[in-house]
């Protein structure tokens, strides 16, 4: 079961898309300042929310999800991924959407194979601490890669609370420069 909700700027014309994971919502830190990141510069943001079935095949599902969630977009349209989220690397890597991929799934081959043909449009953040992030099976793809030390999963950090806090910072600045380099390219 899949839902997408407008959670902000719903006259809008460019839609990003928020994909969650299996455990981490909309709300949680990384999508929730994310949303708000992209709300604050006019884009209407769609928030997916879903009940994972234990025998589902992730890339169907999520591609299923995400096509619904994009229902009616008529400009401009923005995946932004968190963990199972990332299934939907497949589907926009063929449809030639743009996405920021936090913590992907990259133990996927599914997954990995689309990151090696991701381009510039792409930006993909995970940790060091995090068995799932394997940046070196992304070949030699053109996304902007980026390794936060010392975090887990969830790009909280070892350190605690203060260091997760940094972390996330160095998130949001870099989902920040990405979204200046699309806004640049659609204009030029």
């Amino acid at each position: 079961m899949t839902d997408s909700t407008i959670i902000a700027n719903p006259d809008s014309p460019d839609v990003a898309v928020l994909l969650p994971g299996t455990g981490y919502t909309a709300q949680a830190p990384l999508l929730f300042w994310c949303g708000r990141l992209l709300a604050e510069r006019g884009w209407q943001v769609r928030a997916v929310s879903w009940i994972v079935p234990d025998d589902v095949d992730p890339v169907s599902f999520v591609e299923r999800a995400t096509e619904q969630a994009f229902a009616g977009a008529t400009a401009r349209r923005l995946v932004v991924a968190k963990s199972f989220g990332s299934f939907a690397l497949p589907w926009a890597v063929r449809e030639k959407v743009p996405g920021i991929w936090l913590t992907p799934v990259m133990t996927a081959e599914a997954v990995t194979a689309a990151m090696q043909e991701l381009d510039t449009t792409g930006l993909a953040i995970g940790g060091d601490a995090d068995a799932m992030w394997l940046p070196a099976e992304a070949g030699d793809a053109a996304a902007d890669l980026i390794t936060i030390k010392g975090a887990d999963h969830a790009l909280t950090h070892v350190d605690g609370w203060r260091s997760s806090l940094d972390a996330q910072r160095r998130v949001y600045d870099a989902v920040s420069r990405h979204l200046d380099d699309i806004e640049a390219a659609a204009t030029s």
